[in-house]
């Protein structure tokens, strides 16, 4: 945890908040803050700053923030990823976040287990937990947008194109390289781990995406998906 996220109900009119959580666990037993000791702080959807703690006890930390400085600006990248097992799906979306992703979009596809999309890892609340994770490691406090894409056909045809003015697919099957530190605004779409159906790749190119692959090795989706975000330059 390398800020203390705080939401903004949380912080009264004159700046102090109280923590109770494992935000308040962290600071007294990982960080082993004292009182009149300065910590990181972020305002959820707003800006970072310095909180300084007025009183740690057992029972919480009191503090005094201020916000003062602008978040990480993010790239303008949308990842549209064929929804992942539920284990792997927490991690990448925490992973996605610490990147700077700005939107994800959950697929169906053909290899994708229908199952998946009952999983708890998909409740609100799961969601917010790994983003908030993602944005801690991160230190920062924009949080991605999340959204479901459960029928592969009318996604293509009526989103895809609106994404980005640029669209890749990866697919080790193909000869292009994935480009490296892009600047302009992206969408980049990841099949699962058995990959995509030979048809689903023709559609997706079909409506404008470029086919690209980091090598001929085949990769997890984990592997796959931050090797080229790193490729792409969301950590510049």
């Amino acid at each position: 945890m390398n800020v203390i996220l705080i939401h903004e109900h949380e912080v009264a009119s004159d700046g102090r908040v109280r923590l109770d959580d494992r935000r308040a666990e962290h600071l007294r037993q990982v960080l082993r803050k004292t009182s009149g000791m300065p910590v990181r702080v972020g305002l959820v959807g707003g800006w970072l700053g310095t909180g300084i703690i007025e009183g740690i006890a057992a029972d919480g930390v009191s503090l005094r923030c201020d916000f003062t400085e602008p978040p990480p600006p993010k790239r303008a990248l949308t990842v549209v990823l064929a929804l992942p097992r539920p284990p792997v799906l927490r991690r990448l979306l925490a992973q996605m976040t610490s990147l700077g992703v700005e939107r994800i979009v959950l697929l169906q596809t053909e290899r994708v287990e229908k199952s998946y999309w009952d999983s708890p890892a998909l409740a609100t609340e799961s969601i917010a937990e790994q983003l908030q994770l993602g944005l801690e490691q991160a230190v920062d406090t924009m949080l991605p947008q999340v959204e479901f894409a459960r029928r592969f056909g009318r996604f293509v045809q009526d989103e895809l194109p609106g994404l980005a003015p640029r669209i890749l697919v990866a697919d080790p099957r193909t000869m292009k390289p994935c480009p490296a530190n892009v600047t302009e605004p992206l969408a980049v779409v990841f099949g699962p781990e058995g990959g995509l159906i030979p048809p689903e790749l023709e559609r997706l190119v079909g409506a404008g995406a470029e086919a690209v692959t980091l090598g001929s090795r085949i990769l997890r989706v984990e592997t796959a998906v931050v090797g080229t975000l790193v490729r792409l330059g969301t950590c510049s």
